[in-house]
């Protein structure tokens, strides 16, 4: 005699149970991934100097503050005009990177003195104060071109931040900025 099966039955207790309990199961690994996802995220901190605003209005010509961001120093300085003609006079030829290396533009800018700075305040000279040769802290007003200096390895850097001389091998970085008025700047 064979048996005949029903498919249009009821679910059965047990059928509730296998559903419970796999809900139950999957409810509890989510909640046990959730810190070890949650901690990916930039902390708090980070977050909050996401941007910062430099107020310059105290930095005389000649001079240069150094302020934090993101963990880095970022140098800025109010250049001299005999500082800025003499990173123009400079020919893109003697150059060890031909790159601006300016996030405010394209990444193929060349390194000239105009491109390294904001136009119309080439005065003010923002980037981040980290040697590009082994993260060092590079000393200002420093060196064979008057510009950083980085004792570690011999860095040589001019008073628009491009290397010069020794084993970095780009030209500082400067971030993402802008001025939101006459004294302030808007770094990240």
């Amino acid at each position: 005699m064979a048996v005949s099966v029903d498919h249009t039955s009821e679910p059965t207790r047990r059928d509730f149970l296998y559903i419970a309990t796999g809900a139950a199961g999957a409810v509890g690994a989510a909640a046990l991934a959730w810190p070890f996802i949650d901690q990916m995220n930039p902390d708090a901190a980070t977050l909050a100097l996401a941007q910062i605003d430099v107020d310059v209005s105290q930095i005389a010509e000649g001079q240069s503050i150094t302020a934090k961001w993101r963990g880095r120093p970022v140098f800025v300085r109010q250049r001299t005009p005999a500082e800025i003609e003499e990173a123009k006079q400079v020919p893109l030829a003697e150059l060890k990177d031909p790159l601006a290396r300016n996030a405010n533009l394209t990444a193929d800018a060349p390194a000239t003195d105009e491109n390294r700075a904001v136009p119309e305040r080439e005065q003010w000279l923002v980037m981040i104060g980290v040697c590009t040769h082994l993260g060092c802290i590079p000393l200002g007003q420093a060196g064979d071109y008057d510009g950083w200096y980085c004792p570690c390895h011999g860095s040589h850097y001019d008073t628009a931040g491009r290397i010069r001389q020794g084993p970095a091998p780009e030209n500082m970085h400067i971030p993402v900025y802008e001025f939101t008025n006459d004294t302030t700047i808007r770094i990240g």
